[in-house]
Formats: structure tokens, sequence, C-alpha cells
């Protein structure tokens, strides 16, 4: 499989008043085209600092990362601009890299229209649900054609039961796009049941403790049909007790 992401040996270190903090510490593993990893860690373990520097938005203090294509990324809040249509806001990302083509302009009505927003466009997003701003928000960031989609908490600030239907939403469309993800994400749940592979990090300084093959063995594998399976609660209680170990060494 060809690799699109590589991480290798990121390290990040803080100057502060009392001296430096190292917040990760020699972070590696490669991503696949296609593959839907997710990571997990401890609260404050930096998370989404490796995110951020992955995505060129922090600097890293040594390492190397090696990405094969155009990277988009989605936050916590959907960040639609209320003033502007569900369109224009799609268009948002094309206007700001001076890329509003007619073939593009053509590219987000051909998504809105197969996932089921192409009706909506004209409305403001005051006016829709809490999951059709959260696919809005994915639209606008398929508008710019990534590669490869990192995703910081982008599910969190939804309730339980919009937010089981978006990541279903969201997981059907980035296959159906043959987009790769690396998702932050709090959640072991929603980790298992959209990922191939989850990596968990350790409390600060973050490291790789161990990263986890997922394998529900059925066609048609969608976040869903995953929870049903005897094999997420084994899936889970691993990953559970491997964060309860790690949360409990780091207070003693």
């Amino acid at each position: 499989m060809k690799k699109v992401l590589e991480i290798k040996n990121i390290c990040k270190t803080y100057q502060a008043p009392n001296g430096e903090i190292e917040a990760l510490k020699n972070i590696s593993f490669d991503i696949n085209e296609g593959e839907y990893i997710s990571i997990i860690g401890p609260s404050g373990c930096g998370k989404s600092t490796l995110l951020s520097i992955i995505a060129g938005l922090e600097s890293k203090t040594s390492g190397e990362i090696f990405v094969d294509g155009k990277t988009g990324y989605m936050l916590q809040k959907d960040n639609l601009l209320e003033w502007r249509t569900i369109y224009n806001n799609v268009l948002l990302g094309l206007e700001i890299q001076k890329n509003n083509t007619l073939e593009n302009r053509k590219y987000v009505e051909n998504l809105l229209k197969k996932y089921g927003l192409y009706e909506f466009k004209d409305k403001y997003p005051r006016q829709l649900s809490g999951g059709m701003r959260q696919r809005v928000a994915l639209i606008r960031t398929l508008a710019i054609r990534p590669k490869i989609l990192l995703l910081d908490e982008a599910f969190s600030a939804l309730d339980y039961q919009t937010r089981l239907m978006v990541t279903e939403d969201i997981y059907k469309i980035l296959k159906n796009e043959n987009i790769t993800a690396l998702m932050v994400t709090h959640d072991i749940s929603e980790a298992i049941s959209m990922s191939d592979r989850v990596v968990v990090l350790s409390s600060r300084p973050a490291t790789v403790k161990n990263i986890y093959e997922i394998n529900f063995e059925m066609d048609n594998r969608t976040p869903l049909t995953c929870r049903e399976k005897p094999k997420f609660s084994n899936y889970f209680n691993l990953m559970w007790k491997e964060l309860e170990e790690k949360q409990n060494s780091h207070l003693k």
C-alpha cells in the first residue's frame, strides 16, 4: 500500500518560565492511502499539538514529516459563517486559495447533490441542524480536494445521538471519496468504530505506546455496525485498561 503520511521521531518542547516542558517524544507512525487512523491518549497528553504540527500550524522541535498531497483540517466547531449561504460557505476555501473556478464550483455542486445538501444551498447555517452543519463543513474541506483529512475532536460538540449519525455520514463520505483520515479523539468508542488502526499515546511527554489494528472482518463496514460486534467491546476494554494504567501511573 502507498504511504501518504510518514511521521518520524517528532519531538516538541515548549519554553516555560521555569524551564523546558517536553510535550511529544519520538512520535513515529505511517498512514497508508485510504486508511482511517485515530489517535487517543490521556487528557492533555499532546494529541491536538501533534495534529497541529502535522497540519503545519505549529512548529516541531525535531523529527520529520512527509506528506504526499494536500491536507484538509476539520475542527470541533464547524466555523460556518452565519451571514453566508451554505453554498457560499462551501466555496470559502476555494476563494481563499483564489481557486474559485467553474470546474471547482461544479465539483462542489456535485458533492452537495451527492450528499443531500444541494436543496439547502441557499439556506443559512442557523437554518440547519448540528449534524447537517458538520456535513457542510466537511464538503467545504473536500472542495479544495485534500488527499488527507485531519480531524481534531470534530464531533465532540454534538449531542450523543447526532454524533452517532454524523460519524456514520462522515465515514461513508470519506470512504466514497477515498480520503485518508487522521483523527484525534478522546472517545475510545468513536476511534474503534471508525478506524483501521488506533494509535495510543502515553501521558506527557507523549510517546506511542501501542498501535491497534482494528479488523471487524466484514464487508460494507460502518461505524454503527462495528459497535454491534462482539469484538468491539474487546477492543474497548484493551484500550480503556491501557489508558487507565497510564493515567494512574501519571498521578503517582
